[in-house]
């Protein structure tokens, strides 16, 4: 089978090990996976984040497949048992493309708007473990136990910890594709990089506590690992941190709370789901009632929701729905201080209160933390060359040595447009 891809361009995946590609295509759980888009609410911000988990899964498994070509031409490096056998190469590929297959609408935020839902990595297990699936029945038509060694790998387990970290890791097939889609369709310049010159970069490193490791050839490499993790960096500051995106955000985990609340009052919203229903209720919801949940659902039922006799859930949805977005006023200083996080929310609400608004849908402080680099209490990715030991990569590039473990941290206002004046003069002047 081969494939155009906008980013990769032609995307193959005739090889032994990409077999297994080209029958989970069709499998119902990865085509719902056509219906979920990659970044959520992105485009309300960036008109051409329009793409899809589908194309991502796509792309993963093609880099896995690229990775798993760079590891051929080193592996004599390595002994024969710590090198990737047929089968395992072929289970790495279906892992890179099934990572994602358990994500709900919009992505992360809808696991994040539910209170006891579980995140996607549980449904990703369950899809892949339980007998129902398509998933699961074309995995093992390959032999008994496939479907659980392609689970733990997309765990991040396995016995070549190199191949695990290949999954899911600093490193990995996951990250090295959504960074390059989303800075196409976003139109983003500052997450691109190299990604054939990293992959033919990578050598083989003996860790001392499990063995062999990825790691870089200092003489070639430097550049494009620093160009991939300082890619990750500015994607957060300039798009999955973007205001008007957790404005957005925000405003669907209020209209989805709002909707489970006047539930469990005894007043159920139309196109309320069965999944909605079972977590409402304590319960853990069935795959099939998740599995029935995508972004479709999600714009169908707000759209029945601007016509629901409760005036929240009815206002909230229909400003989404036509995008008029809450806005947001940026805190820095001591009032930005995680500490004072909670007293600022109160200020804020006090405000929309005695402003006749509803404190509880009209205002959010908005606090996001994201560490782009990060090797602390892990097995660094280490940084090879002719002469002299290993090294971490952040002693040996001033760059990552000055972002490691750092983190990009914005708070945020956010609130209803008729309320912003108001609430931008009170706190600006309590912080003069």
């Amino acid at each position: 089978m081969i494939l155009r891809d906008p980013v990769h361009g032609l995307v193959s995946f005739e090889a032994p090990e990409a077999c297994l590609v080209p029958r989970l295509l069709d499998a119902r759980e990865v085509q719902r996976l056509r219906r979920i888009r990659q970044l959520g609410l992105t485009s309300l911000a960036f008109p051409g984040a329009e793409h899809t988990r589908f194309a991502h899964a796509i792309g993963a498994a093609h880099v896995m497949t690229m990775l798993l070509e760079r590891l051929r031409g080193i592996e004599s490096a390595l002994p024969v048992e710590h090198r990737i056998t047929p089968s395992e190469a072929r289970e790495a590929v279906a892992a890179a493309f099934l990572h994602d297959v358990g994500h709900g609408p919009l992505s992360h935020l809808f696991e994040e708007s539910v209170p006891g839902l579980p995140k996607h990595e549980h449904w990703t297990n369950a899809i892949l473990l339980d007998p129902s699936t398509d998933v699961h029945r074309i995995l093992e038509a390959q032999g008994q136990g496939t479907a659980a060694r392609v689970a733990a790998l997309v765990r991040g387990e396995h016995r070549l910890p190199y191949l695990a970290h290949s999954v899911s890791g600093l490193f990995d097939v996951d990250r090295c594709d959504y960074l390059l889609r989303d800075a196409h369709a976003t139109g983003v310049r500052y997450g691109d990089f190299d990604l054939p010159w990293l992959l033919r970069s990578l050598l083989v490193h003996e860790a001392p506590k499990h063995g062999p490791e990825l790691a870089i050839d200092g003489a070639k490499g430097l550049p494009a690992i620093e160009a991939f993790l300082i890619a990750r960096l500015f994607m957060f500051q300039q798009v999955y941190l973007h205001k008007s995106t957790r404005a957005a955000e925000w405003m669907v985990r209020a209209v989805l709370r709002r909707a489970v609340e006047l539930h469990q009052e005894g007043h159920t919203p139309e196109h309320f789901p069965r999944a909605l229903r079972e977590a409402a209720a304590g319960q853990m919801p069935s795959l099939a009632a998740y599995l029935d949940l995508d972004d479709p659902w999600l714009t169908t039922a707000m759209h029945a929701w601007e016509a629901d006799r409760d005036p929240v859930l009815a206002e909230l949805s229909a400003r989404l729905r036509s995008r008029k977005l809450f806005k947001t006023l940026e805190i820095f200083g001591e009032a930005a201080r995680p500490e004072s996080v909670p007293e600022l929310l109160a200020r804020a609400q006090g405000i929309v209160r005695q402003a006749g608004g509803d404190p509880r849908y009209h205002v959010h402080v908005d606090e996001a933390v994201v560490v782009p680099f990060n090797e602390e209490g892990k097995d660094p990715m280490m940084v090879l060359f002719a002469k002299g030991p290993a090294r971490p990569l952040r002693e040996v590039s001033f760059l990552l040595e000055r972002i490691a473990g750092a983190s990009i941290r914005r708070v945020r206002v956010v609130m209803a447009p008729e309320h912003r004046d108001r609430l931008v003069a009170a706190l600006r002047q309590e912080e003069g």
